[in-house]
């Protein structure tokens, strides 16, 4: 009996030392798959790294990058997390905007753990979580915008994106550092459509700049007449301006030399033989008259006696000795007033003569 009892002792020994060896070869190879550090007593956390030790299946404590001691059995590493910035693809999706166009967005995100305790406990898969969160959004956020916009507010459209992350992902331990939208690709009849838009805008575009380079041509062109017109009529009248001061002048010097002529001729009567010089005088021109007969018209009105110079000479120092005996003379030799008046009188006279 006792015998019996001894070898069911040995049994159950044997059975519990192979279970526990079964136990542990399964945990060797749970922590080999899911590389997880083994509990080793002593422990060297890498910098930017955080473990998160369990104590008989509790959370214990995080342990500090550096040396650290566990006690075997009852410590176990749980989960370990990275505190670097974590770079994650989102996956290409579809997503419908504003004005019903259907667009296939892809983006990157950038993260970090700044909780580990909450990144452990409070999602399974934190990144999982994050990047269908940024899908979701994206998709959410692109529905509130036209196919312009979302090409015009992109960067608008990424910070969206991040606030609306980092609401969600503060109950994990995780902060969304930014958002980044890598290729948008629309439907290829969208695209030519949009092409077609571009092209027609830079038409537009040129034809404006067309039109605007023509119109200031134009204005330049008008300014250039209006300032020409402005100068040709100053310089007419600086021109008309100089021409009647010119004449002015020459016929004030004109004046003055027939004054002075006339000053001359006056001296000249008054000193001896002056009556001879004078009849003289009237012979040549006389001669000078009648040698321009004919030559501008055909018609010539002759006196009778055209050929008798002496009595034309005579006829004319006539009329000049009758004018200077009705001229006012100046001295103490000066006839009287009544002399004068009867010397116009006889003017007059010799006038009307003249005439008739």
């Amino acid at each position: 009996m006792q015998r019996a009892a001894s070898l069911a002792g040995r049994a159950l020994l044997r059975g519990s030392q192979i279970n526990s060896t079964k136990v542990w070869n399964t945990q060797f190879q749970r922590y080999a798959s899911s590389g997880l550090p083994m509990n080793t007593v002593v422990l060297f956390v890498p910098q930017q790294e955080a473990w998160v030790v369990e104590r008989m299946g509790r959370f214990h404590r995080i342990l500090e990058p550096g040396l650290n001691f566990l006690i075997p059995i009852l410590d176990r590493i749980r989960y370990v997390q990275s505190l670097k910035e974590i770079v994650i693809n989102v996956p290409e999706q579809s997503a419908v905007s504003l004005d019903n166009v259907t667009l296939q967005i892809d983006g990157v995100l950038y993260l970090r753990i700044m909780d580990p305790y909450k990144a452990s406990y409070g999602v399974e898969d934190p990144e999982y979580a994050v990047t269908q969160l940024a899908q979701t959004t994206m998709r959410s956020e692109l529905g509130k915008l036209t196919l312009d916009k979302v090409f015009r507010e992109r960067e608008s459209l990424n910070s969206n994106i991040v606030d609306i992350i980092n609401q969600a992902a503060d109950f994990w331990g995780i902060t969304c550092l930014r958002y980044e939208i890598k290729d948008i690709h629309v439907p290829p009849k969208v695209r030519e459509a949009m092409q077609m838009q571009v092209e027609a805008e830079r038409r537009k575009r040129a034809m404006v700049l067309e039109s605007e380079g023509t119109r200031e041509s134009a204005i330049n062109v008008a300014e250039g007449d209006k300032q020409s017109q402005i100068l040709a009529s100053e310089a007419e009248k600086a021109e008309q301006i100089n021409r009647a001061a010119g004449e002015a002048n020459a016929i004030l010097a004109k004046a003055k030399a027939r004054g002075e002529a006339i000053r001359l001729v006056a001296d000249a009567l008054t000193k001896q033989y002056g009556d001879a010089a004078a009849s003289l005088s009237i012979a040549e021109q006389y001669v000078t008259a009648f040698s321009k007969l004919a030559q501008e018209s055909n018609t010539i009105l002759l006196p009778a006696n055209t050929g008798d110079i002496s009595s034309m000479v005579t006829q004319a120092m006539g009329i000049y000795s009758t004018l200077t005996k009705a001229l006012p003379q100046k001295g103490p030799d000066a006839p009287p007033l009544e002399v004068a008046n009867g010397a116009d009188d006889k003017f007059s006279d010799t006038q009307d003569l003249k005439q008739s």
